[in-house]
């Protein structure tokens, strides 16, 4: 009895650690946004920086690919159709919208990028339904309203004036954030099958890859940067790509893709919290309030029950 329950979980106690693998997946991927506004810097092109973070992250996914590939026997065998679409996802759900990301990026500020990036948890409920038939919960909306509102009220009080490239800057970013929900509801369907570590790392790999190559069509250098460049790089490859992205493979593993992208809300909030910190950004009571709502909405997904 005591082996059988070890091996199925109590279900509670799922929903608790892919919570936290998301939350924490978040945190770390919103990193990337100040850390890529310190790297431009030093004048670096975007596909040079998007470059090093691939180059830096493919001998990471590689390892864990092969070490921690997980029990054989309790994954389904990946077929052909399943191998295309998983190199599918990696080039558009990763390498464009990491790509559109990173354009986006030298336009507006890390927040208002994460603002407009988080249109993407509307996008994963939405085509879900449209495509997949997949019911929306009344759970789901009230949490997306509490956290929408919360980003509407932390951003309404922040200093949003923009330039000339917003236009294009916004549009790069909600062109990322529309591919990055292709990729977030192919992990929700294939991952609990395939299995996490499987899934992800060949969607990294072929998404490494993809970039490599960019580089090596374009005419921007890899080599005789900055060493702080090289750093920033290195950073983004350890604690905002390789260990971020298993988190969050984890996390939908357990709790579903449209779950998944709302508890992606606390990424506004932590941009918010490294701006002020890493980039001395004033925050006023407003972004605390919607700070607070935003992790409510988070809390209300996570005491939710499952599907």
């Amino acid at each position: 009895m005591s082996h059988h329950l070890l091996r199925t979980g109590d279900p509670a106690r799922i929903r608790l650690i892919g919570l936290l693998c998301l939350l924490l997946g978040a945190v770390l991927f919103s990193s990337k946004g100040i850390i890529i506004k310190l790297a431009y810097r030093y004048e670096v092109s975007s596909i040079s920086l998007l470059g090093l973070r691939m180059i830096f992250s493919l001998p990471l996914f590689l390892l864990i690919a092969h070490f921690r590939s997980g029990d054989r026997a309790t994954r389904a065998p990946m077929t052909v159709a399943d191998f295309f679409t998983i190199v599918v996802l990696g080039v558009v759900g990763y390498y464009l919208a990491s790509y559109a990301d990173f354009l986006g990026l030298r336009y507006l500020s890390a927040g208002m990028e994460r603002v407009i990036l988080f249109t993407y948890p509307t996008m994963v409920l939405l085509l879900q339904r449209l495509v997949f038939g997949t019911p929306i919960r009344r759970v789901q909306w009230i949490a997306t309203g509490i956290c929408y509102l919360g980003i509407v009220v932390a951003f309404g009080g922040s200093d949003l004036r923009v330039g000339s490239g917003f236009a294009t800057g916004a549009g790069f970013i909600f062109l990322s954030a529309l591919l990055y929900s292709a990729y977030m509801i192919g992990s929700g369907r294939l991952a609990p099958r395939l299995g996490n570590v499987r899934f992800t790392s060949l969607a990294l790999i072929t998404a490494s890859l993809s970039v490599i190559l960019h580089v090596m069509l374009s005419s921007d250098p890899l080599l005789g940067l900055p060493v702080a460049v090289y750093v920033y790089g290195g950073v983004m490859a350890v604690f905002c790509t390789v260990i971020p992205s298993y988190l969050v493979t984890e996390g939908v593993r357990r709790l579903g893709a449209g779950d998944a992208a709302i508890i992606g809300a606390v990424g506004p909030v932590a941009t918010i919290v490294l701006e002020y910190v890493v980039l001395h950004e004033h925050m006023n009571l407003l972004q605390g309030l919607g700070a607070a709502l935003i992790i409510s909405g988070v809390v209300v997904i996570g005491r939710s029950k499952g599907r």
